[in-house]
């Protein structure tokens, strides 16, 4: 059964999917992020680009004609073909998609509409028996 990791409270949500995806790339995984619209899709990938500094992160949107051979997948699309790994979701939603993951990790930002859209995936989460922990990243 898929797991899944919340974070909350996050400052930098596209910096924090940023350091979750190079972790899961470096440790073999096929990642797939969720954005909530297109300004953070290319923002996310701009970040890809320029971090590490020291590496590269290959990655694609959706609609890529190297998605099937991409290891991470970038995108605001509601809809995931192929396979991976690790979903991150940015998004206000729970994706359609999200059981075929072994993990899941939902990044919630500060904002409280976003900290709202959170606590209900968390209870939609909850209500369908999936295994959870939460992390709470505003301590300080």
């Amino acid at each position: 059964m898929t797991e899944i990791n919340f974070y909350t409270g996050v400052a930098n949500p596209l910096n924090a999917a940023a350091k979750l995806v190079a972790k899961a790339y470096a440790s073999g995984k096929r990642v797939r992020v969720v954005t909530p619209d297109a300004a953070a899709t290319q923002a996310l990938d701009q970040m890809l680009w320029e971090q590490p500094t020291d590496g590269f992160l290959p990655h694609v949107a959706l609609d890529s004609e190297h998605a099937a051979l991409t290891p991470i997948i970038v995108d605001h699309a509601p809809t995931h073909e192929g396979g991976a790994d690790v979903l991150i979701n940015l998004a206000m939603d729970s994706p359609p998609f999200f059981a075929r993951f072994e993990r899941v990790f939902e990044i919630v930002g500060r904002d409280d509409a976003v900290a709202k859209a959170g606590r209900e995936r968390w209870t939609f989460y909850k209500a369908r028996g999936y295994a959870m922990t939460h992390t709470v990243m505003n301590q300080g």
